[in-house]
């Protein structure tokens, strides 16, 4: 019995330790309740994260249009063919014929 009271006035004694209280005071508020706390900084972790996948998709889209755009430009046979693909243009003496699957 002596073996349980002596353990257990030391784990009072450790539990009500004033610096013991206040570390964990603190690590609560900073965790949970604080303007920057942890959950806070992790859901802005996550979306930064996405914005640069949207940013770096975005980019993509940029260079890969660019490409299509100089193509275009670059000679009047890829212009006639995305014409005809795009926009069903014909000229006066053919015929279309559409066939969706």
């Amino acid at each position: 019995m002596s073996f349980f009271n002596k353990t257990g006035k030391k784990l009072k004694k450790v539990l009500l330790n004033k610096y013991l209280i206040v570390f964990l005071a603190y690590t609560v508020f900073v965790t949970f309740f604080d303007q920057h706390s942890l959950i806070y900084r992790f859901q802005t972790h996550r979306k930064i994260n996405q914005l640069e996948k949207e940013y770096k998709f975005y980019q993509d889209e940029i260079k890969s249009n660019k490409l299509k755009k100089f193509e275009l430009q670059s000679s009047k046979e890829n212009l006639e063919k995305f014409a005809r693909e795009h926009y069903y243009m014909k000229k006066e003496n053919e015929d279309i014929f559409i066939i969706k699957e």
